[in-house]
This record gives C-alpha cells, structure tokens and sequence, in this order.
C-alpha cells in the first residue's frame, strides 16, 4: 500500500468535515462524486463476488477441505459476532445512554420492514432462480450458488476445465476492474461524507452525544482488543501492520456504511496488504460481507439497553442471554448494505418485548452509527481472512511478525 494513498484518503476525510461543516446543506451539491463511486461499486460487485468464489471453491481442490474452510470461517465469524454483542450490552450499562430527557429526546414514526425470522431467513439462502438472484444482487443467494457451482466444477473434473478456466480469466479482469475503481477512492470518500456531515448538526446529536460515544468506544474497544488478538495469536501477524493493512477499506466503509459495496477494496488490501492468498480472501470475504456483522452486532446491544433505558424497562438476565443469541443468529443473513441494521434491531427488540417505538429514538443518527459498526464490520471481515489464511498455510512469511 502506498503511503501517498493512504494520505489521500486521510486528506479527503479531513476536506469533507471542513466543507460540511463550513456550508452545512450546501455541501449536497458534491453528492454526485459520491454517488458515482457507489456506482461503480454497484458495477464490479456481482461478477466479482460470482467469479471468485467460484475460483476460492475450486482452488480448494476438493470438497473435505472446501468444508474446512467454510467451517473455520463460520466459527470465527459467530464467535466473534457473540463476542461483540456482549461488550455492547457492556457498554451500553456502563454508559447509560437511555438515561436522558424525555424532553429533548421524542420518538418520532419511522418505517420498519416486517423481519421474516431466523429459519426464513436462512431458507432464503437457497435461490429458486440464480439468475434472477444475480440480476437482483443477492449477495447472499449469489454465494450459495457459486459456491456450488464451484464445487460442481470440481466434482466433474477434466471436463468441466473450461468453465473453471473462464471463471479464472472472469475474476483476474475483476481485479484489474476494481484496481481503476481504486483509484477513485478518495473522491468517493469526499463526495459521500461532506454532505452527511452538513446534514447532521451539532443540535441533533447533543441529546444521543452518550449513545454515539459509547458505541465509538466499544467499536474501538472490540477492533483493538479482540481483533488484535486474533491477527497476532492465531494470525501470526502484528496488528499495527494488520491495521495499517486494512485502513483504506475501513476508511471507505466507514463512508459507504456499506460491507458488499466496501468488498472489492477489502479483497484489494487483504491480498496486496496482508499477503492473505486470493484462494482464502475469494471465499472468506464474500461470504463475511453477508453474514459476519460484528460492528452491528455492537450496535444491536447498545440499542437494546438504549431503549430499555429509555423506557424504563429493567432487562433480566435471560432477556439478555436471549439478545445476545438472537443477534449472533440474526447477523447471517443481515444485508450488507446501508440500515440493514435498524431490520435486524426490530427483530432483536421483538425477541424481549422492547417497544418497536425505540427505534424511531435513534433513526436520526442510524446513519453515524452506521458508520462506525460498518466499519468494524469489514476489519472483522479481514482479521477472519488473515486467522483462516494461516490454519491453511497460505500465506507468504514475509507478512508474519
């Protein structure tokens, strides 16, 4: 990773909060550079996430160690996942952001999609129409049919080389693709920060100042701890190169909210960055893009005691034991897009009896938290690539210290 990129994306941090703040709504006129990344992002997603997940699976030569793969990962994503929700809970009693002025602070009305629970959403996987399921952006259906499509190829052998081989030459053209993609990162940052910025005044936040404070620290709290612990004791790697590694996809998740529109940069870094072989991140990423939500699940109990709080709700124990599991459940299948956590807080807070109200408490800074948790999302996403690349021997022993 070059250093002059790395200070790019710092700088255009910096140009978007001091442009926001100085012409508040003004500041949507850069929009579009905004909207043109994402765009282009939209772009490269679907063939890139078909396209190496199907070279991951057959890279993996057969089925045993395609299955040992997906179970490491998995493993990693829920334990951590559990984890997470944990220290929010932690938090949000350690900070008790729900104890503020009923004056200041209204439930306004705010529309939630109906969740369809944890056994229809994992039902959902399965796609009746992969194409429709590529046409639509699935993520989630897309994985699962590359995934056996891959596994088809390998099973068939000798025959099937041609499509393998067109697969291979599909995902080295999306590498390339998404290389130009990236160069437009910074702009991108720019064009989707300054306005959010203008948009959010210091008057809104005051009142969720506590709220927004303890999901920073315990966002901070679960990268810095758990995360470096992982990379240094499971993947002999010193998390500042880790961090310094993974910065760039961070910094632009943190700007899109968005953990499949953040994938191509997160494959991008992991690789070049953290030397974590393409046969590792082409699998774990996709697959932790859609069901490894370790930022959200922070924000899940943080929001949970939020709203109990607010309405003066005590939580028993088991409440909570039922919050931690049903947000560790809830995380596979969440979108990795933009409020897909605010879908999964209706189902956590219907789980306890919470009132549905509470969520119209913190839509108006969703998005800031958003942010954060999306953030953390994507640093979960590589910390997993780098643990699993080194229990399969991949990676090169220049990048271990």
């Amino acid at each position: 990773m070059k250093k002059s990129f790395v200070w790019q994306i710092i700088i255009a941090f910096i140009l978007a909060v001091i442009v926001g703040l100085i012409f508040g709504e003004q500041s949507k006129y850069v929009q579009p550079l905004g909207d043109l990344f994402l765009r282009l992002i939209k772009f490269i997603i679907v063939p890139l996430i078909l396209s190496t997940i199907v070279v991951g699976v057959t890279g993996a030569g057969d089925v045993k160690k395609l299955g040992r793969l997906g179970g490491k990962t998995i493993s990693y994503y829920l334990i951590t996942s559990f984890i997470a929700i944990c220290i929010g809970i932690a938090a949000g009693y350690l900070f008790s952001p729900g104890n503020v002025s009923h004056v200041a602070l209204e439930a306004g009305s705010v529309e939630v999609n109906e969740t369809e629970g944890v056994i229809a959403t994992l039902l959902a996987i399965i796609p009746t129409n992969p194409i429709e399921a590529l046409t639509n952006g699935d993520v989630l259906q897309i994985i699962f049919f590359a995934i056996f499509l891959g596994i088809g190829i390998t099973v068939v052998g000798e025959k099937a080389a041609p499509v393998q081989h067109f697969f291979d030459g599909l995902a080295e053209i999306m590498y390339k693709i998404t290389n130009m993609v990236m160069l437009l990162v910074p702009l991108g940052i720019f064009g989707l920060l300054a306005p959010i910025v203008g948009a959010y005044g210091i008057s809104v936040l005051l009142p969720l100042m506590k709220l927004i404070l303890a999901m920073l620290i315990a966002c901070i709290l679960h990268a810095g701890i758990i995360y470096s612990i992982a990379v240094k004791k499971l993947g002999k790697m010193h998390p500042l190169v880790f961090f310094k590694g993974i910065f760039p996809a961070a910094a632009v998740a943190f700007t899109t909210c968005s953990s499949s529109g953040t994938l191509p940069i997160t494959m991008e870094n992991t690789e070049k960055n953290l030397g974590v072989s393409k046969q590792t991140s082409s699998f774990v990423l996709p697959l932790g893009a859609t069901i490894n939500m370790d930022g959200t699940a922070i924000y899940q109990g943080i929001a949970v005691i939020f709203v109990a709080q607010y309405f003066s709700i005590t939580l028993s124990f088991s409440q909570l034991v039922i919050v931690a599991i049903v947000a560790t459940l809830a995380s596979i299948g969440a979108a990795g897009v933009p409020g897909a956590g605010m879908i999964m807080l209706s189902m956590v807070l219907a789980a306890v009896n919470l009132p549905l109200e509470g969520i119209a408490l913190i839509a108006s800074i969703d998005r800031i938290l958003d942010m954060m948790r999306t953030s953390v999302n994507i640093i979960g996403d590589a910390s997993a690539s780098v643990v699993v690349d080194v229990s399969e021997s991949n990676r090169s022993n220049d990048m271990v210290s």
